[in-house]
């Protein structure tokens, strides 16, 4: 939907700006591996979570920030709009 594809883009530019400068966005895609495929650390990870939290005014739990559910853009997005109710 509309605001999963908003979130997807707002996560996908925070990523570009903070860690992947310079990086094609098209390379940079909604399925791509962020922690498995090595592109995000524990903090860089960390820190997408306090943006995503202040950003939308979601609190995010440990267990939901795994790397089994906090891998890739296109996950990180249904969580979100999970957490605010949609």
């Amino acid at each position: 939907n509309g605001v999963s594809e908003q979130i997807k883009e707002q996560i996908r530019h925070y990523i570009l700006d903070n860690y992947l400068v310079g990086e094609s966005p098209q390379n940079l895609k909604d399925d791509t591996p962020l922690r498995t495929g090595h592109l995000l650390d524990s903090m860089a990870t960390l820190a997408l979570v306090a943006f995503l939290e202040k950003e939308y005014g979601i609190e995010l739990e440990a267990h939901e920030v795994g790397v089994e559910s906090f891998d890739r853009i296109e996950d990180i997005a249904d969580l979100v709009v999970r957490k605010r109710g949609g």
